[in-house]
């Protein structure tokens, strides 16, 4: 690595992660190169080569290791059993890794791997793109500037209507497989909750399989309670047959609701694609959310706040300065390791029934600026 050139990228899995959010989005990114991509699907590897003529192709992480010296970032987009010991062999080999949320399948593992990254002096990042939807840049600067006085409630929902499961690892019931909307969305909803309002010191869950021929959760629902007093309750669900407000946030002075997605995923899962100088990430008027208290934004209350532009190319771009040591980890393990003793929690109070208790573990500074390293 020269200090003009760009960062050669390895992508490990070509798949809904790999295609539709890294691969565009390391290629949109000023100072990053998609250089090969690992896949030994045929049809995937033709998909690549249409969009990123230049790229090379690799069967396996494994054929990686070998020319190691010529890389200088690898990112895991792969099943998420594999993502552990992918990113095991990647910081072996002395590379900084990138790994799709969540990260790991326990809080241990996730610690296990901030730990070899610290020993290697290496980046590890978990991609948590949630942080630079356009609802959650927007209620991040409203809690910034006091707008809503002082929260004491965070509603979060991340719902969808599908009634048909489409089957695969994601939905699979095999703990092997860390399927389920509690790892895959959960990861999302704990870690905003996290971000925003700090450790959890007590967790309540419900989760539920209601699709018929489903077999991993798929309606579940967390209670959080933060160490400062903010409770977060947090939906994920694919059977939601009417969908809620986005964001409710309450607080001592007035509240925060907005309807709708982030229109990223939409537009890149359309083939449109970031570039500089272009709008991205916008949406219009209507969608807006509102701010006020005392009525329902449904019935007229409050007044229209203007929802930030979503931006996950920020997410590479701080990568990027990151793995060139001029910024910091813009996600750390240890953040991804505090969200995972949260859902680790979560999974056991739905299973027996049992509000849980976290000890701090390592959570106190997992969102601050000693947890940057990692």
């Amino acid at each position: 690595m020269t200090a003009h050139a760009p960062l050669r990228v390895a992508l490990v899995g070509y798949g809904l992660a790999g295609s539709v959010f890294h691969a565009p989005l390391i290629a949109a990114t000023e100072g990053l190169v998609l250089d090969t991509v690992v896949t030994s699907n045929e049809e995937r590897q033709a998909q690549a080569r249409a969009e990123f003529p230049g790229v090379r192709f690799a069967a396996s992480p494994e054929e990686l290791w070998a020319r190691a010296d010529e890389l200088d970032l690898i990112v895991i987009a792969t099943p998420n059993k594999t993502h552990v010991p992918i990113a095991t062999a990647a910081l072996t080999a002395g590379l900084p890794v990138v790994v799709d949320k969540p990260l790991a399948g326990s809080a241990v593992e996730a610690r296990e791997l901030a730990a070899l990254a610290e020993e290697r002096g290496l980046l590890l990042s978990v991609f948590q793109n949630r942080r630079w939807d356009n609802d959650f840049r927007t209620l991040t600067a409203l809690i910034a500037d006091g707008e809503l006085g002082e929260v004491q409630r965070f509603e979060s929902r991340f719902e969808r209507w599908r009634p048909h499961p489409k089957g695969g690892w994601r939905e699979s019931g095999d703990p092997e497989e860390i399927g389920g909307l509690l790892y895959d969305l959960g990861s999302h909803v704990v870690d905003q909750a996290l971000f925003l309002f700090g450790p959890a010191v007590q967790v309540y869950a419900e989760a539920d399989v209601r699709r018929p021929g489903a077999s991993a959760d798929d309606d579940t629902f967390l209670a959080i309670t933060h160490a400062n007093g903010v409770r977060s309750h947090l939906y994920v669900s694919a059977t939601a047959a009417q969908l809620g407000p986005r964001f409710r946030v309450l607080g001592s002075d007035a509240g925060y609701v907005k309807y709708g997605l982030d229109p990223q995923e939409a537009a890149l899962r359309a083939g449109l694609r970031p570039a500089a100088g272009e709008p991205w990430g916008e949406e219009p008027e209507e969608l807006w959310g509102r701010v006020g208290s005392g009525e329902s934004p449904l019935t007229g209350g409050g007044a229209p706040v203007r929802t930030l532009p979503g931006d996950y190319p920020a997410y590479y771009a701080a990568v990027a300065a990151a793995v060139r040591g001029t910024g910091p980890n813009p996600v750390t393990a240890l953040q991804a390791a505090a969200a995972l003793d949260v859902l680790e929690a979560a999974r056991r109070s739905a299973r027996e029934g049992v509000s849980v208790t976290l000890l701090p573990h390592h959570a106190e500074n997992a969102f601050t600026d000693e947890g940057q390293r990692s």
